[in-house]
């Protein structure tokens, strides 16, 4: 039988049996997953393993298929956003601001300079608390607890500054065609102040609690190392690739909603290892918190939204009360205006990564064909390379670090 049809059971089983023979070395297989408490998510590992050692090893996708590029392409446009807060939940707005953008370049619609803003604001946002899972959850699996406990507190408010603004905490629904819902509250902009005036403190304690901590140095520096070449060649973007040496920011690379308005630095490790990855994501804590503070300084005036009334859902007092507004909240809620014929890709700066869109419209209501480019689903396929030689309690914390979110394992 060949070997792509073996199962990876089968497979390991053939290699058991030979070093039993040749050497007399007992090895095993161990599954790590679906559901293993330390993988914080639908995660499905074949390990072959010498005692602690992983030897060899064969990840499984799809455990949580959705079918969302199908779904998407039934749907109009504007249905497509809660599809997208289902990838990398951890950063929902994120996703939802990419999306929008996407469908806003295939209609070459001209957003306003203050919606770019808020959107920038939203995003940092959305980033910062991204990294704050990633990173307490590692330190969780160095046996940390505390640090988890204690910044997870100002990821809530993170979800109240987003509840303020649209209803929705995880995921979140956020904005439309053109812009956002509503102009956002002074209860919003009161959260978010406060955030940053105390969340710099908080994130120094952290910082403090880990980045010299004897223990959890040992447990990350040279745990789960990747080359800036081997990198590449997987796909790696973000902090992941950025920890192995590469200076790439679709923020800088390719900007968009005006981040060329912005100052900023893009933290570069050299190693690529677990200790790396978690340094980087912590300055981009810091980078993000000065982006936020610039874009409220250097806030706008303006609309919240762009003048599209045949895609952006006019207010219900004029749905109420004017025929033509009525009209338009009827074919837009309805899915009947369609797009211009167009093939166009779209990338923002996930939280892990590269999220990018692939778009194909036929003139009609609906995408023609729609691809999410989720950087977890690529980054993810290196995993297996980077554990082996290594232990088992190495490859957890190597699951960590690469922050693979389950959401975007299979779209």
């Amino acid at each position: 039988m060949s070997e792509l049809l073996l199962t990876p059971e089968d497979r390991f089983q053939k290699e058991i049996d030979r070093r039993k023979n040749e050497d007399g070395v007992e090895l095993s297989v161990l599954n790590l997953g679906p559901t293993h408490p330390a993988t914080h998510g639908i995660f499905q590992n074949i390990l072959l393993m010498d005692g602690e050692k992983v030897i060899d090893g064969e990840g499984t996708v799809g455990y949580i298929h959705r079918a969302f590029e199908k779904i998407a392409e039934n749907r109009p446009f504007y249905q497509i956003n809660v599809l997208t807060d289902r990838l990398n939940y951890c950063s929902s707005p994120i996703n939802n601001m990419g999306w929008w953008m996407t469908v806003e370049k295939a209609m070459n619609i001209e957003i306003p300079k203050r919606v770019q803003y808020l959107r920038v604001i939203i995003m940092e946002l959305a980033r910062i608390a991204d990294h704050i899972i990633c990173s307490s959850v590692m330190g969780v699996d160095t046996g940390a607890l505390t640090g988890f406990l204690y910044v997870f507190q100002y990821r809530e408010k993170i979800y109240e500054i987003y509840e303020e603004i649209c209803g929705a905490r995880l995921t979140t629904n956020m904005g439309r065609i053109g812009g956002f819902e509503r102009e956002w509250s002074e209860t919003a902009w009161k959260k978010i102040n406060e955030f940053l005036d105390e969340f710099p403190a908080i994130w120094t304690e952290f910082e403090n609690l880990l980045v010299r901590n004897r223990i959890f140095m040992d447990r990350t520096i040279d745990s789960g190392a990747i080359s800036a070449e081997r990198a590449l060649a997987y796909g790696f973007t973000g902090p992941n690739l950025r920890a192995a040496g590469v200076d790439y920011d679709v923020r800088v690379a390719q900007p968009y909603s005006s981040y060329e308005d912005f100052e900023f630095d893009v933290p570069v490790g050299q190693n690529g290892d677990c200790y790396d990855r978690f340094c980087v994501r912590n300055a981009e804590v810091w980078e993000s918190l000065k982006i936020i503070r610039q874009a409220i300084d250097k806030m706008p005036e303006g609309p919240f939204h762009a003048d599209v009334p045949e895609y952006y859902l006019p207010p219900k007092e004029d749905v109420y009360n004017n025929m033509e507004a009525l009209i338009y909240h009827f074919k837009i809620v309805m899915g009947e205006i369609p797009v211009t014929n167009k093939e166009i890709y779209h990338a923002v700066e996930g939280g892990n990564g590269e999220l990018g869109f692939y778009l194909i419209t036929d003139g009609s209501r609906r995408p023609y064909r729609l691809h999410f480019r989720r950087p977890c689903f690529i980054y993810y396929q290196a995993f297996n390379e980077i554990i082996k030689g290594r232990s088992l309690s190495d490859a957890i914390i190597t699951l960590s670090s690469m922050n693979v979110i389950a959401g975007e394992l299979d779209a």
